[in-house]
């Protein structure tokens, strides 16, 4: 009886996988990184667009931004004493968190914004450093 069966040579196999380990080595460092990069252009999107819009027509509204004390909770439920507020603000029922699931830190009267407020986000690390994605001019 002969043996007919077909199938792939060791020295196959191993071309194989040295092609797939040359493309991963291709594609793998233009990879990465690229999630941080969205991470940082979702939260300056919630500053610079989405939470930034809200105070205004809360302000619009009340004639003042929520202090630091009421913060962006403001957005979604009346504080006392807001006097003319129509609200909720935001379309979500709770309020957003920045991508490293953490809240926005947000100061009324700001410290960079005197006449507004400041809002950021604390960045990939949690604390105050550089990386941090802001509402004011940074240097």
């Amino acid at each position: 009886m002969k043996n007919n069966t077909k199938g792939f040579t060791l020295v196959e196999i191993l071309l194989v996988v040295i092609i797939i380990g040359v493309l991963a080595a291709m594609v793998v460092p233009n990879l990465a990184g690229k999630g941080e990069k969205a991470r940082i252009s979702a939260a300056r999107a919630d500053i610079e667009a989405n939470l930034s819009v809200a105070l205004d027509m809360y302000e619009l509204d009340v004639g003042q931004y929520p202090t630091t004390n009421e913060g962006l909770k403001a957005l979604l439920v009346k504080p006392s004493g807001a006097g003319g507020w129509d609200g909720p603000y935001l379309k979500k029922k709770a309020l957003p968190r920045d991508p490293w699931q953490r809240e926005y830190v947000y100061v009324a009267p700001g410290v960079q914004n005197t006449e507004s407020y400041d809002l950021s986000s604390l960045g990939s690390d949690g604390v105050q450093s550089k990386d941090d994605i802001v509402n004011w001019f940074v240097e």
